[in-house]
């Protein structure tokens, strides 16, 4: 019978009530790690609360984040992407809604708030790359085939996480030049990181579900098996590193 505990917590963003996800393993005693789980646009779905519970089962506590407020999810790519673009045309009320995750994250009794890290899918693995370089106090960042593109360049030594990037080498949805800019970023301003392509991987390459959606609505998005075991091992062995 497994120990892995989930509930619902709604805290406050700027006003509007987050609907997000708790996941931990109460044979556990005493605080842990925490790590926010940032979802693709899709939303905080059933995929993003099996993903928390997956950290959650890796001895810590997993907090799934609500990016759209209410617990709000998307059905079709074009009501995904008006809810993401939403958000990231203003990053002030994006950021605004990472932090206020990160804060209901920390104040958990059951979370180190000096030990917290954040993992992040498709539009997710953008969230919390920003996280990183706006320079919150995460020990590290984790993005599965996100995004690349900076809404704000880090000064050098202002990023205080490690940050891995797990990419697709066949992801037709992340520009190369995005790749080349983002590694240049990184270096110029001197960030702990490291970017893994995974040979045939396209976009959405965690998600058993991608490739359903990407017959049924036509987009490049396909499971991958080996890059998500693999990355998924990456992930594990960074946390186990930082924590």
């Amino acid at each position: 019978m497994s120990s892995i505990q989930t509930e619902s917590i709604s805290y406050v963003a700027s006003g509007q009530t987050m609907t997000g996800y708790l996941a931990l393993d109460s044979a556990i005693d005493g605080p842990r790690p925490g790590v926010l789980v940032v979802p693709e646009w899709w939303g905080l779905n059933d995929y993003i609360r099996e993903r928390a519970g997956q950290v959650a089962a890796l001895g810590y506590t997993a907090l799934a984040v609500d990016m759209y407020g209410e617990g709000k999810t998307a059905q079709t790519p074009d009501e995904a992407g008006k809810m993401m673009n939403a958000v990231m045309g203003d990053m002030e009320a994006g950021t605004a809604r990472l932090e206020a995750a990160h804060h209901a994250l920390s104040d958990l009794s059951t979370v180190d708030g000096e030990r917290t890290g954040a993992i992040g899918y498709c539009f997710g693995g953008a969230m919390v790359l920003h996280m990183a370089r706006i320079g919150m106090p995460l020990r590290a960042v984790v993005s599965f085939h996100g995004a690349l593109g900076s809404f704000h360049t880090p000064e050098p030594g202002s990023v205080r996480a490690r940050v891995l990037v797990c990419h697709g080498a066949a992801d037709v949805m992340i520009p190369d030049e995005d790749v080349r800019a983002f590694k240049t970023e990184m270096d110029t301003a001197g960030v702990d990181y490291r970017f893994i392509a995974y040979e045939g991987a396209m976009h959405g390459f965690t998600s058993r579900e991608a490739d359903a959606n990407g017959k049924k609505f036509g987009i490049p998005v396909a499971y991958n098996e080996t890059a998500d075991r693999e990355s998924w091992q990456a992930m594990k062995a960074l946390f186990e590193e930082v924590f």
